[in-house]
């Protein structure tokens, strides 16, 4: 019997405990069913704005004189002055002297040319004199009728005496030119870059002095790809423009963010084989400020810029930010109901920050510009005006690129 009571027991011990489990769980009370309420994405969205306006084409550049000298002597001699203004960084007005060459040997040349050429004009007097006289003795010697030879005239030896006194002229035209170049000047207003030479030593024709450059136009070279060069309106190779196409250059001199305003110039019609690009020249008028324009941050020679280039009209177009656009040429777009809807675009063009479309959208459209990983077409969606500095959709204001080239900050 206890045997049998050691070997049930156990086992019914386990089956009335899983009994009273189950019974338990049968009278446990069902917890309250809810709906499940799916939750909204939260997005930041811009709308659209639209307008007639230009394309604005981005490039960047150095920023070169347009002319730029090496000085180099024209004669020989010994350096013995030296302007004040002839220093790395100078400024000097056409027609300063920058440095004198001795001329004391060139004056005397031009003394010597300047007796030459009195003596060859009283030679040229004289045999004037001659050929009159030997007309006037043939005339009463013989028939009124007949002509001198050119020998009985002396016109050989007054023709020697012309061709002596053009010569001793223009040897005198040459020493005083050579005098005048004694004298280091140049045509135009400008800054010195460089000086190679100094006060006592002695320099040879064609010899460095320095190098300088003109101060009333500065260039920047842009390049630009077949894409850009489409939506530009630019002058054909070789000719002039009819209208300025104005640029705004930004960049940094001194530590000083500055801004000024050029036009483009011409188009330099030749694609680099290594880079298939295309270039064009900008021009600004007086970069430094020295000739009358009010400068706040001078355009300084060497300095790197970031030109936007007013293009052909925009018509029809809206702007993107490069971020809302979608893969295939789409845009997310918050409908009515607050739901996600994807609507393709016609792209035209692409820039690194901005897209332009056609008009697919409207003013009332609510473009979405926040990422969304796992995007399904009508999912729910919390909007939000975005606050971001990111360009809008809107076309760029008329006046922002058309100022004139001259209205310089």
């Amino acid at each position: 019997m206890n045997k049998l009571v050691k070997y049930l027991l156990p086992p019914l011990l386990v089956i009335l405990s899983i009994f009273v489990v189950v019974q338990m769980a049968k009278l446990r009370p069902q917890p309250q069913e809810r709906e499940v309420t799916p939750t909204a994405m939260l997005v930041d969205t811009i709308r659209p704005e639209a307008g007639v306006e230009f394309f604005e084409v981005r490039a960047q550049g150095t920023v070169r004189p347009r002319n730029q000298t090496q000085l180099a002597a024209e004669v020989g001699g010994r350096i013995v002055s030296l302007s004040d203004q002839f220093v790395a960084g100078g400024f000097f007005r056409a027609g300063d002297v920058l440095a004198e060459i001795d001329p004391s040997d060139y004056e005397a040349a031009l003394l010597q040319a300047e007796a030459d050429l009195a003596s060859a004009r009283a030679r040229l007097s004289d045999e004037q004199a001659r050929s009159d006289q030997a007309r006037q003795d043939w005339q009463r010697l013989h028939d009124s009728q007949r002509e001198p030879g050119e020998l009985v005239l002396r016109l050989p030896q007054v023709a020697g005496a012309q061709a002596a006194v053009q010569a001793a002229e223009a040897a005198v035209l040459r020493a005083r030119r050579n005098l005048e170049r004694t004298f280091i000047r140049l045509p135009y207003d400008g800054m010195v870059r460089s000086r190679q030479v100094d006060i006592g030593q002695f320099v040879s024709p064609g010899t460095l002095l320095g190098v300088t450059f003109a101060i009333d136009v500065a260039e920047i070279r842009l390049p630009l790809s077949g894409q850009d060069m489409a939506f530009l309106d630019l002058p054909r190779p070789g000719e002039s423009a009819q209208a300025p196409v104005p640029v705004r250059l930004r960049g940094t001199v001194s530590g000083q963010l500055g801004e000024w305003w050029g036009s483009v110039v011409r188009s330099e019609g030749v694609v680099e084989e290594s880079t298939r690009l295309n270039f064009v020249v900008v021009a600004v008028q007086d970069p430094y400020g020295l000739l009358g324009t009010e400068r706040r941050v001078p355009l300084t020679m060497g300095s790197f810029v970031h030109a936007d280039i007013q293009g052909r009209p925009a018509t029809g177009l809206m702007v993107l930010p490069r971020t809302a656009l979608r893969e295939g040429n789409s845009v997310y777009l918050v409908d009515a109901q607050d739901r996600l809807e994807i609507r393709p675009v016609e792209v035209l063009r692409t820039t690194p920050d901005r897209v332009y479309v056609f008009n697919e959208l409207t003013t009332s459209d609510r473009v979405v510009i926040t990422p969304i990983s796992a995007p399904v077409p009508g999912m729910s969606l919390r909007a939000r005006e975005s606050e971001t500095d990111e360009p809008m959709l809107r076309l760029l204001p008329a006046g922002e690129l058309a100022r004139r080239p001259g209205d310089d900050q």
